[in-house]
Formats: C-alpha cells, structure tokens, sequence
C-alpha cells in the first residue's frame, strides 16, 4: 500500500437505553508498515475546537492501538483480544478513567486494503457503559476497493 490512503472508522455503541446510531469519519491520511505492523495517521479537526487532533493508529497481530493527541481530547486506547484494559481520557472538562475490556480483533489485510473489526466493552469509572463495534478500513488513494457499505450490525 502506498504512503496516501483513505480512511473509513465507524463505531457504533450498543447502550442499554438508547437507539443505537453509527458514527463515521471518512478522511485521507498516511499509511506506513513498519517492523510487522500497520501504522495510519490522520488528523482530526472538531467542530468548536481551534487546533486539530493529531491521531495515530497502530495495528499488529490480534491488536490495535489509538492514540490522539491535541484537539479537543486526548487518550492512548488499546485493544488487545481478549484483554482487559484501563487508560485515561482527557477531555476540556476533566479526564474519565475508562476500561476497555476487548472480545474481538480482526484483521485482514489485502495488497491495498486493510480492514479491522473490534468488538469491545467499554466502562467509565468501572461501570459498564456500552457494547462497542468499531470498523476500520484503510484504501491506498485511487482505488476502486474504497466503499461506504452498511454493517449488518449497523442495520
């Protein structure tokens, strides 16, 4: 894959009281592979909020990493198979210690293409908050294998 990709994450929560309701980000970005593992990095800009975010994603055997930086908050968030684990995030209000306690990694990867599928559950404080489902797909620019397709657990 080259340098220049397009990014797909959407995530979706499954809270007991609310309906829930996918949320995506598609935007370009930077890709490289290095040491056995996948690395793509984007900026993020928010709506109300001066300074753009700077994220990376790090992906290797049954794992992935998220960090941001700057922006509006900032965390480093890992998800390893079925591992449990405990970081925190820091927003303009306060930080939220939260647990991320994680089912399912899956990674294919393809000569242009990569896609990763995690199922989580995530806590605040030590109380569970929701089941989460996110979906990441990177497309090297100019290739037709980018596609914006609805998830069964979407629908």
């Amino acid at each position: 894959m080259t340098k220049d990709v397009l990014i797909s994450i959407r995530g979706m929560q499954f809270a007991e009281e609310s309906d829930a309701e996918p949320v995506e980000v598609i935007t370009a970005g930077e890709y490289y592979l290095r040491n056995g593992k996948h690395y793509v990095m984007y900026e993020e800009v928010v709506e109300g909020v001066d300074s753009t975010g700077k994220n990376m994603i790090k992906v290797g055997k049954d794992s992935m990493e998220l960090t941001k930086k700057g922006g509006a908050t900032s965390t480093h968030m890992v998800f390893e198979k079925n591992k449990k684990n405990v970081t925190y995030y820091y927003t303009p209000y306060g930080s939220l210690l939260i647990g991320i306690d994680t089912k399912k990694v899956d990674i294919q990867e393809k000569e242009n293409e990569l896609k990763v599928e995690v199922d989580y559950e995530l806590e605040v404080n030590y109380e569970h908050v929701a089941d989460c489902h996110i979906h990441l797909q990177v497309n090297e620019k100019g290739t037709e294998g980018f596609q914006i397709v609805k998830d069964e657990k979407d629908a």
